[in-house]
């Protein structure tokens, strides 16, 4: 009785399969290219841009307002309307 490889039967079945993966995601990643860069030419992207440029979370203050708002020291509306005054200056300059 013969060997018998059961992977080389189908191997070229594989590599049909893989080409055409291969091809798929280069074809994917050159759709995200391009939306990528026209996402970066439209409102919604520049905003994106800035968001990401925005520091880290300042885990001290973030501390200390959650201590004063437990604490009945914090005039939460006043603070919001003033952060998003300056959130919408920020985005709009």
């Amino acid at each position: 009785m013969p060997d018998y490889d059961s992977k080389s039967r189908f191997n070229h079945l594989n590599c049909q399969m893989n080409t055409g993966t291969e091809n798929s995601i280069q074809d994917s990643d050159e759709t995200m290219e391009q939306i990528l860069e026209s996402l970066n030419n439209t409102p919604v992207g520049k905003v994106l841009k800035k968001i990401a440029s925005l520091p880290e979370i300042r885990k001290d203050k973030v501390i200390d307002v959650r201590q004063q708002l437990t604490d009945g020291k914090y005039n939460l509306n006043e603070r919001l309307d003033i952060a998003l005054d300056k959130v919408l200056e920020d985005l709009t300059t």
